[in-house]
Parts: structure tokens; C-alpha cells; sequence
């Protein structure tokens, strides 16, 4: 009786990490035609010079369940337009393109990083 080998490949991944810390706003829940709905949030992530701080939004999916009980305990007081300061890491970064369709930028491109 022969006995055939059977290897489970396993499947390899690279991630991209950005860590820092920022502030959190606009935190939501995301309802989806199809499919579970998620809980959502944006980051104003602060870097460069402590006298010149400068700004970069992020659009994220909140992930993981120590992460969700965070951003909820802390929702009340980002709507209360409070300053909630974060640390967080965010994975696998991309771009997002969009036209601004109000406004003083109406009819331009833009981009948001998700």
C-alpha cells in the first residue's frame, strides 16, 4: 500500500505597519449592504518638529476586540468634541482617490489613506 506525502503549503504574508500617535475622531459604525457592519474611525496623527506639528489623516476599520472596547469607551467624548490622544499601529496602508464634491475644492482630486 502506497502512502502519498501531502505538504500544506503555508500561505506567507507581508505586512506594513505605521505606528504612532494622534487623535481620534469622527468615530462611527459602518453598516454594509452585505456582510457585518464595523466600527470606523479617523486618526489626525501628529509627526515632524514638537513647534511645528504637522497633521496626516488616516481613515481606519477598527480591528480586534481590545481595540473596539477602546474606541467605544472613548466615543462619548470624541462627539462631546473632547481631545481623545491615541497611540495605535495601523496595518497594510492604501490610497484611496476621490473627487472633493463640495465646497472650495469641489472638482479637485483628492486622496485619503485608509
Amino acid at each position: 500500500m502506497a502512502h502519498a506525502n501531502q505538504s500544506q503549503e503555508a500561505t506567507t504574508y507581508f505586512n506594513l505597519h505605521t505606528v504612532g500617535i494622534g487623535y481620534l475622531n469622527r468615530v462611527r459604525e459602518v453598516q454594509v449592504r452585505r456582510g457585518q457592519p464595523f466600527m470606523a474611525c479617523d486618526i489626525a496623527a501628529l509627526h515632524g518638529a514638537a513647534d511645528a506639528v504637522e497633521y496626516t489623516r488616516f481613515d481606519c476599520k477598527v480591528a480586534g476586540g481590545e481595540a473596539e472596547r477602546l474606541i467605544r469607551l472613548y466615543m462619548d467624548a470624541v462627539k462631546a468634541e473632547k481631545k481623545v490622544l491615541l497611540s495605535f499601529r495601523i496595518s497594510d496602508l492604501w490610497i484611496d482617490p476621490f473627487l472633493y464634491e463640495k465646497g472650495d475644492k469641489q472638482g479637485q482630486p483628492g486622496a485619503s489613506l485608509k
